[in-house]
């Protein structure tokens, strides 16, 4: 779905009801977002009752490290040029990439301890740390149960697209 395809969606069955300047404005704006993201979209939804946007793209897999050190992105995303010696993954260790640019935290707050330190075991899914992009905080997650080896990126540190944050040795992985 491309972003000149969007079309009013109808409030009521059979009529459209004229949208006010707040909601015709916060739509215009949608739509020319929409036209400015890179790739294609696959959903656009935008409520007005308690504010929520979602977007989907076509493509939904964000860049993936690969052991041995290869970085490689989505099909339709552009990669960056990247220094070979930044993407050398040790053969034993797990690349976390940052899944988006904006600023890693370790902690959910300037008081709080760690998600993980160097030592520390972790499970699928366990949050790892946070990169906070326009206001809104995505949690990094394991996908896979290892022992955090070392952290790259430091406490409120600017990260890149597809940027090493941690390396993970997964469980049984030599030591």
């Amino acid at each position: 779905m491309h972003p000149t395809e969007f079309t009013p969606r109808p409030t009521s069955i059979g009529a459209s009801l004229p949208p006010d300047d707040a909601t015709r404005s916060l739509s215009d704006e949608v739509v020319e977002l929409a036209r400015s993201l890179p790739g294609d979209l696959r959903r656009l939804t935008v409520r007005s009752g308690d504010s929520a946007i979602e977007v989907e793209w076509a493509v939904e897999d964000g860049p993936t490290v690969e052991r041995g050190g290869a970085v490689r992105s989505a099909p339709g995303v552009r990669d960056a040029p990247v220094d070979a010696a930044e993407t050398a993954v040790p053969d034993d260790l797990v690349a976390v990439p940052a899944p988006l640019v904006g600023t890693f935290y370790v902690a959910s707050s300037p008081d709080a301890d760690p998600f993980v330190r160097v030592g520390d075991a972790v499970e699928p899914g366990q949050t790892l740390g946070i990169v906070e992009a326009m206001k809104l905080m995505n949690p990094i997650v394991a996908d896979e149960a290892g022992v955090v080896a070392e952290v790259l990126a430091g406490d409120a540190e600017s990260v890149e697209y597809g940027q090493v944050l941690m390396y993970l040795r997964p469980t049984g992985a030599t030591q």
